[in-house]
């Protein structure tokens, strides 16, 4: 078996999220069934992916393995061509190679960065980027929306911003976040930590817009992230203000240690 390494990038608006449902249209669901028809295998490939996003939410940087008998793998060329001849327009796979040893698309990376973008204020967003753009109708004060993401940062749990699932733990490390205006006016959000749990990026974002519209104070914040309990009070941002930007991994002979590391439960000191 050889196991190939595919880049790819989505829109997610026409997708129920990444990973396979019955009956629904998803990134896992149709990269799956598009790579066993060009290469006529006989069932669909199981394929990885880096990071599970959800219904609406795109990718421009999403990283996925996939094992495959050595003859029909080669070195991924004809497997790239044929892809992109076939898959739909709101699919593209841009690389497709064989990967090192060791590699894991979901266990071998050791950070992930996202962007969420903002449109703020009484006026609704451009119509050319509404699907890519959230809309806050209050004005956002960057400054005090940066001090208070920047109190999340570090290794803590982030139980009061995740979806808990049965025997997953809640403990990240948020490396970056901050926000920055572009030309267009277009608020830009950095999320970047080592994993992300359940509908976490979303909801940091909902709790940090809070603050930078006055809605909610800094002691607010900082008395929700002391809790690891999801709160109701913050907002789960939408889903297609949200776009998975970018998966980083060590170099080729630490891949195996970070595999090993990523499997460890983690637990604060």
């Amino acid at each position: 078996m050889v196991r190939l390494r595919l880049d790819l990038a989505y829109h997610g608006a026409g997708f129920a999220g990444w990973a396979d449902q019955p009956g629904l249209r998803t990134v896992q669901g149709e990269l799956e069934r598009w790579i066993a028809a060009v290469l006529r295998l006989p069932e669909p490939a199981r394929v990885v992916c880096a990071g599970r996003t959800d219904a609406g939410v795109h990718a421009r940087g999403q990283v996925v393995h996939v094992d495959l008998a050595a003859e029909v793998a080669g070195d991924g060329s004809t497997l790239l061509r044929r892809l992109n001849r076939a898959l739909p327009d709101d699919l593209v796979v841009r690389t497709v190679r064989p990967a090192p040893p060791g590699f894991d698309a979901r266990f071998a990376a050791d950070w992930r960065r996202y962007s969420y973008r903002i449109v703020d204020g009484p006026i609704r967003p451009d119509p050319l980027i509404r699907h890519l753009v959230a809309h806050v109708r209050e004005p956002l004060d960057l400054d005090r929306l940066n001090a208070a993401a920047a109190t999340l940062l570090g290794l803590r749990d982030f139980g009061a911003f995740c979806r808990r699932r049965e025997g997953a733990t809640t403990i990240r490390t948020l490396l970056d976040f901050a926000g920055h205006r572009l030309d267009d006016g277009v608020i830009d959000l950095t999320v970047r930590a080592d994993a992300f749990c359940h509908s976490m990026v979303r909801s940091l974002v909902g709790a940090v817009v809070a603050v930078g519209t006055g809605r909610r104070d800094l002691a607010w914040l900082q008395g929700i992230a002391a809790t690891p309990v999801r709160d109701s009070s913050v907002q789960v941002m939408p889903a297609h203000g949200l776009t998975l930007e970018q998966v980083h991994y060590p170099p080729d002979d630490q891949l195996a240690a970070r595999v090993a590391e990523a499997r460890t439960t983690r637990s604060l000191p």
